[in-house]
């Protein structure tokens, strides 16, 4: 007679699955943050990652690192000394006259060498157009992972990057590691971390890399600059206060109604996805996972339940008001004040009375 079957073990978690790491990645210390700067211009998210890379970096007792690609001069020196008022241990530059624009073969050149050579345990990017094309590329010649636009890092017990990000649509949030493979890469987008208190402190530590590569190694020309005429379109992720629209204003006509409180308050206008997705707004104007992340002073949502994807777009906002005919919606789970009621008549009545009671010169007053 056979011996019963034994029923297969249930499943293991992340822990019981974790793998030895690798020897060769055991020399991989400290965290980076890639500073981007274009034109002698940082992007502020740089310096948002600097806060987040501090925490990291402490939680982890090991470095900040900042790492600055660019042409030779005066200003990869500036943003490299501005990086260690934002918290940086020490930095690295790498200037070359073939970064003087960006071009992915020469940056991700640049970056994996960088990584090599030093060999960070963590490194993090502006989830930018830039930064995603970089990041992408770095991680893909590394051969590591990369966790993409996420809301929220931090470090487990064993020391691992837990980089948490909305999935499925934005319907859920999950945490992603990279158990085996170093560095541990993620992008960030701007305004989803709080921008860090800017301390004076000199410049101590510089590394600079020098990179082994020729103009004519680079398949990609830059023949002019033409600035982009739509970048100022809108200024949704640094206005102090932004007026939003969702499906429950019901037809794009009513959707005036948030631009009209907009333009009485002084404040930058945005919508929820599906009203971009119905062609009622461009989709510069859309906030959340998929578009802009936003931290106002004051942010007041009309006709939007709140679904997570939307969620992790405003939650960073001081202030947040929300006007809806669902008792029941989600977003007054994470509202500041909630006005159970139709948004297409207390618009209007909102409009009128901020324009009653404020002049043109006093409109500054709301976001103070």
């Amino acid at each position: 007679m056979s011996e019963p079957t034994k029923a297969p073990p249930a499943a293991a978690g992340r822990a019981a699955t974790k793998k030895e790491l690798p020897e060769h990645f055991k020399a991989y210390k400290h965290v980076w943050v890639f500073i981007e700067q274009e034109r002698g211009q940082v992007h502020s998210v740089s310096w948002e990652l600097m806060g987040a890379g501090r925490k990291l970096a402490d939680k982890l007792k090991v470095d900040l690192a900042a790492v600055v690609i660019g042409p030779p001069g005066e200003a990869v020196q500036h943003a490299a000394a501005e990086s260690f008022c934002y918290g940086a241990d020490l930095a690295y530059i790498v200037a070359d006259d073939v970064l003087t624009d960006y071009r992915n073969e020469a940056y991700t050149k640049a970056l994996t060498d960088v990584v090599n050579t030093f060999k960070p345990e963590i490194l993090l990017l502006g989830a930018t157009t830039l930064g995603r094309d970089l990041a992408g590329s770095v991680a893909t010649t590394l051969l590591t992972g990369l966790t993409a636009d996420c809301t929220e890092l931090d470090v487990d017990a064993d020391g691992s990057l837990a980089a948490t990000r909305p999935t499925f649509g934005g319907s859920l949030l999950c945490t992603i590691y990279t158990l085996n493979y170093r560095p541990q890469m993620a992008t960030v987008r701007p305004r989803v971390m709080p921008m860090p208190e800017r301390l004076e402190k000199p410049a101590t530590r510089i590394i600079e890399h020098k990179l082994g590569l020729v103009e004519e190694d680079i398949v990609t020309k830059v023949l002019s600059f033409i600035p982009d005429r739509d970048s100022a379109k809108s200024n949704l992720a640094y206005a102090d206060v932004v007026v939003a629209g969702g499906l429950g204003l019901g037809s794009p006509e009513n959707f005036q109604l948030v631009k009209g409180l907009a333009a009485v308050l002084g404040a930058e206008f945005g919508c929820s996805r599906p009203l971009v997705q119905k062609g009622w707004v461009t989709s510069d104007r859309q906030i959340g996972q998929t578009g802009k992340t936003i931290r106002p002073k004051l942010y007041i949502a009309a006709g939007i339940s709140g679904a997570i994807q939307h969620r992790v777009g405003v939650e960073g906002a001081d202030l947040i008001v929300a006007i809806n005919t669902d008792k029941n919606a989600p977003i007054f789970d994470f509202a500041h004040v909630g006005i159970v009621t139709d948004a297409i008549r207390l618009l209007p009545a909102l409009t009128e009375a901020f324009r009653a009671r404020l002049s043109p010169h006093s409109r500054d007053r709301i976001a103070s």
